[in-house]
């Protein structure tokens, strides 16, 4: 099949990747435009998985301010480089986190990070649920390990489904932009911040009469 400059034009669109990357592509599938994608998208997490390895020590800290001021997010996500740190894609692929964790408010950057105290709180849960259910022991095991990669998808910034595209996560956003960009690219942490929230607004009602009455 004879790949025109517009299919590579419009493969290039969906994938960022480079002109003679996309041309290879679609002569390698015979001009399947989706196997293309596929193709390209495997030699980037390919070369992704190598990047992984190498320092990343550069980046940003950005901000993020949601519902009139009410939800606020910083954000720290590095790069090998201060040129890439500049770079358009790269101030765009921060900004997308930084309103994704205002909008899902994850808790954890990753699975590593969940700490032991709040994963056997959870395990003991789980397992008294579905232990409940009277199946077998080893039907309540798989229930409840299948829980936790639940509880990691809906509690880890990565592994949560991106707010804009649900059809991958925010690991898998982040490795297409290490593809794209050419350096390794890390989320660091974050602190997402919600107005009012941990105040006892019964106590800070009283609190501010006895105020008022001591001023009166």
């Amino acid at each position: 099949m004879q790949i025109t400059a517009q299919m590579v034009k419009e493969l290039r669109e969906r994938t960022g990747a480079g002109m003679m990357d996309c041309k290879a592509a679609l002569t390698e599938t015979n001009g399947d435009m989706e196997a293309a994608v596929d193709t390209l998208r495997k030699k980037g997490l390919a070369a992704a998985a190598k990047r992984a390895g190498r320092v990343a020590a550069d980046g940003v800290v950005s901000s993020y301010i949601h519902a009139g001021g009410k939800i606020g997010v910083l954000v720290e996500v590095n790069c090998e480089t201060d040129f890439v740190a500049r770079t358009e894609a790269f101030q765009d692929l921060v900004k997308d986190i930084a309103m994704h964790i205002a909008a899902a408010d994850p808790r954890f950057v990753r699975r590593e990070e969940v700490t032991a105290d709040v994963l056997e709180r959870e395990r003991a849960i789980y397992s008294e649920q579905a232990a409940a259910s009277g199946k077998p022991a080893n039907v309540v095991a798989k229930i409840v390990e299948g829980k936790i990669d639940k509880f990691f998808g809906e509690a880890c910034l990565l592994e949560q489904p991106f707010v804009k595209n649900p059809d991958q996560t925010v690991g898998q956003m982040v490795t297409d932009a290490v593809a794209k960009i050419g350096e390794n690219i890390q989320v660091r942490r974050f602190a997402r911040f919600k107005l009012g929230e941990g105040i006892d607004k019964k106590e800070a009602d009283f609190a501010a009469e006895v105020a008022a009455v001591v001023k009166g």
